[in-house]
C-alpha cells in the first residue's frame, strides 16, 4: 500500500469518511488523478488540517499552523529556482543549512520536487507540513508572488466562459449551469465557506458593485472584509451558491431563500441562503448553523451569579410563560436552548416550533413552521397543546393570535418560553398589551421576561488597562478599565468571542398590580429597579470593570438605553 493509502485507509478505518461516501471520492478523484484524500477534502468530508495532521503521526513529520511559519524564506539570488517554480509545486524554502534545506510542503507528493532543487549537491532536506493556504500566503508574502489559494483557483478558471451579470450569456440558464459546474468555481466557493467556518462567522455575505465583488465575513456580530474573487467571477459564484441552495439560477429579479447542506472539515454545517437583486447584481447572504447537536450551558452565557440564580428558578417553575427579549442577533434563541438544555430530562415533554430550527436537541421535539404549506406559528400551536407537552418554546410571538394561544397554554399547565422583539424586559409587556392581549391575562400568565444583548470579550492575549476619563469612571462606577489592543490570536480585532449582558424582570405582586392598572413599560421598569433588578448597561459596566470587555462595547449594544 502506498503511503497515500495507508492515511486513505487511516480516514476509512477512523469513521471521519463514511464507507457509503467512499466510492463516490475514488470516482472523482480518478476522474482528477489525485490523492483521494485531497479529493475528500474538497468534497468537505475531512478538513485539510485533519488529514495533515494525521499524516504527521503516521510519518513524522512535523505540521505547522499558518502563524508558526517562518515570516522569511532564504534568498533565492544565485539560485536555479524561481518564485514561479515555488508556487506551482507549494514549496516554501525555509532556510539552507551546511548540510540540508528545509522546506514547508503541503502535499508529502511534493518531496521528491524539493529533492530536485538540490540537484548536484550532497545536501539532504527537512521538511515539515502547512496547509496549502499557509503556504500560499508565505511565498506570497516571502517573494512578492502576489499568490495565494484564491489566486490559484481563479487562475484555472476559463476566461472565454466567463462574464458579468451585464451579459447576455450570463442570462442563460445552461451557460450559468456550466459556469457553476467548473471545478475551479467549486473550489473557490468551497473555499469562501470553509474559510467563513474556519473564522467562527455566523453570516457570508457576498455583495456586487461597480468594480468589485465584495465578500465580507460577520464574525462576533461585526463585519470584516475577506479576500475576494474578481468581478468577471461574480454570475459563476452567484449561480453555483443557488445550485447547491436548490434556487432557480435563471431568477435574478426577485428574491429567493433557500438552504444548503454541506460537510466542511468533517462537521455538518447547515447555511441559510437568501438572494435579493441589487442594481449591480444579486447580493447574496449565507447563514452558518451547526447541524450537530446542540449542547449550552446556562453558566457559560455570561449570567451573573444572582440572575442566574433567578432565571434557572423560572424556567424550572411548572406552568407560566417566560419571555426573552431584544433585537435580531442578540442571542435570544442561544438563551432559549441553553434553558431547554437545563430542563430536559426524560420525566418531561419538550415541544419547540421554531422558523428556522436553528439547532437539534437531542429528546426535543422541534417543529419547523412552513408557512407555504398551512403550518405556522398559530396553527402549529394549536396542534401542539394536543401533544400532551410539559414545555414550549414558540420561536417568536409576532401577532395577537400566536400571543393568545401561547398564553392560554401557560394559564393551563404547560410551561412557555418564547421571545419577542423590544429593547428592555419591561417593554415585552408593553407589547403583548399593543398586540391587544388582555392585561389580566399577561399578569396571571407571565412569570417574567429577560432582555439581553451580546458584548464583544476582549482578547485576553492582548487587552491592555487603562485609566478611564472622568465620564467614562462616572459611567462605569470604577477607576480601572481595558481596551482593545489587536494581535495575531484575535485577527487584530482585539476581542475574540462574545458573552451576554442581561436584564432580569420577575413579575412579583408588585409588578404583577402594576400591568394589571395598564401601567406605562418605564414606571414597571423603576419598580423592578427598586427591588433590585439591574438594567442592561449596569449588567456591562460590572463587566468592564472586571474587564471582560470594553466602554466601547457596553455603550454600542445599549446605545438605546437611558439611566
Amino acid at each position: 500500500m502506498s503511503d497515500t493509502g495507508v492515511i486513505e485507509q487511516e480516514l476509512i478505518d477512523s469513521g471521519r469518511i463514511p464507507k457509503d461516501a467512499w466510492r463516490m471520492i475514488k470516482s472523482q478523484g480518478a476522474q482528477g488523478r489525485k490523492s483521494l484524500w485531497k479529493t475528500a477534502v474538497a468534497m468537505g468530508y475531512v478538513s485539510e488540517a485533519e488529514v495533515l495532521s494525521l499524516i504527521s503521526r503516521k510519518f513524522g513529520l512535523p505540521f505547522l499552523r499558518a502563524e508558526e511559519l517562518p515570516t522569511s524564506g532564504f534568498a533565492l539570488d544565485g539560485s536555479n529556482v524561481s518564485a514561479s517554480f515555488l508556487a506551482e509545486h507549494k514549496i516554501y524554502p525555509v532556510r539552507m543549512g551546511d548540510d540540508f534545506l528545509e522546506a514547508v510542503v503541503c502535499d508529502p507528493a511534493s518531496i521528491p520536487m524539493v529533492e530536485a532543487m538540490l540537484v548536484g549537491s550532497d545536501k539532504g532536506v527537512k521538511i515539515s507540513l502547512a496547509t496549502e493556504e499557509a503556504v500560499h500566503l508565505a511565498i506570497a508574502r516571502t517573494f512578492g508572488t502576489g499568490s495565494s489559494v484564491m489566486d490559484s483557483i481563479v487562475g484555472h478558471v476559463d476566461e472565454s466562459g466567463i462574464g458579468t451579470d451585464d451579459t447576455a450569456m450570463d442570462d442563460d440558464p445552461d451557460h450559468l449551469s456550466d459556469l457553476a459546474s467548473g471545478a475551479p468555481v467549486i473550489r473557490l466557493v468551497n473555499l469562501l465557506i470553509q474559510r467563513a467556518v474556519e473564522t467562527g462567522a455566523s453570516d457570508i455575505h457576498i455583495e456586487p458593485f461597480e468594480d468589485d465583488l465584495m465578500v465580507r465575513y460577520r464574525i462576533d456580530g461585526i463585519l470584516h472584509h475577506a479576500e475576494s474573487p474578481p468581478k468577471k467571477m461574480q454570475a459563476a459564484v452567484a449561480s453555483r451558491i443557488k445550485i447547491m441552495a436548490r434556487l432557480n439560477i435563471a431568477e435574478k429579479r426577485l428574491p429567493q431563500d433557500g438552504r444548503i447542506r454541506t460537510r466542511i472539515g468533517g462537521k455538518d454545517i447547515d447555511m441559510r441562503v437568501s438572494t435579493i437583486p441589487t442594481v449591480y447584481g444579486e447580493s447574496i447572504v449565507m447563514r452558518i448553523l451547526d447541524r450537530g447537536a446542540v449542547v449550552i450551558e446556562l453558566n457559560t452565557l455570561g449570567f451573573p451569579e444572582k440572575e442566574l440564580q433567578v432565571f434557572g428558578g423560572m424556567i424550572a417553575k411548572p406552568y407560566g410563560m417566560l419571555l426573552v427579549t431584544g433585537p435580531t442577533g442578540s442571542g435570544k434563541t442561544t438563551t432559549l436552548y441553553a434553558a431547554l438544555n437545563k430542563i430536559n430530562t426524560p420525566d418531561k415533554k419538550i415541544i419547540t416550533i421554531e422558523d428556522p430550527v436553528e439547532y437539534q436537541m437531542k429528546g426535543v421535539n422541534q417543529i419547523q413552521v412552513r408557512p407555504q404549506i398551512g403550518l405556522t406559528f398559530q396553527n402549529g400551536l394549536r396542534s401542539i397543546v394536543r401533544q400532551d407537552p410539559d414545555i414550549i418554546m414558540v420561536g417568536e410571538i409576532r401577532d395577537i393570535e400566536t400571543a393568545e394561544i401561547s398564553i392560554q397554554a401557560a394559564l393551563t399547565g404547560h410551561m412557555v418560553f418564547s421571545t419577542v422583539h423590544t429593547n428592555d424586559s419591561a417593554g415585552a409587556i408593553t407589547r403583548l398589551l399593543d398586540m391587544g392581549v388582555e392585561h389580566y391575562l399577561i399578569s396571571s400568565a407571565l412569570v417574567g421576561a429577560l432582555a439581553q444583548r451580546l458584548v464583544r470579550i476582549l482578547c485576553p492575549a492582548c487587552k491592555k488597562p487603562y485609566t478611564p476619563t472622568d465620564n467614562e469612571a462616572a459611567m462605569v462606577g470604577g477607576s480601572s478599565a481595558y481596551r482593545e489592543v489587536g494581535c495575531r490570536d484575535c485577527a487584530n480585532t482585539g476581542y475574540k468571542g462574545r458573552v451576554g449582558i442581561y436584564e432580569m424582570l420577575v413579575v412579583d405582586d408588585n409588578v404583577r398590580g402594576l400591568i394589571l392598572k395598564k401601567t406605562s413599560a418605564h414606571v414597571i421598569k423603576e419598580q423592578a429597579r427598586r427591588e433590585g433588578m439591574k438594567t442592561l448597561r449596569e449588567d456591562g459596566w460590572s463587566k468592564v470593570r472586571r474587564g471582560i470587555t470594553s466602554v466601547s462595547e457596553v455603550v454600542r449594544v445599549t446605545a438605546e438605553e437611558v439611566i
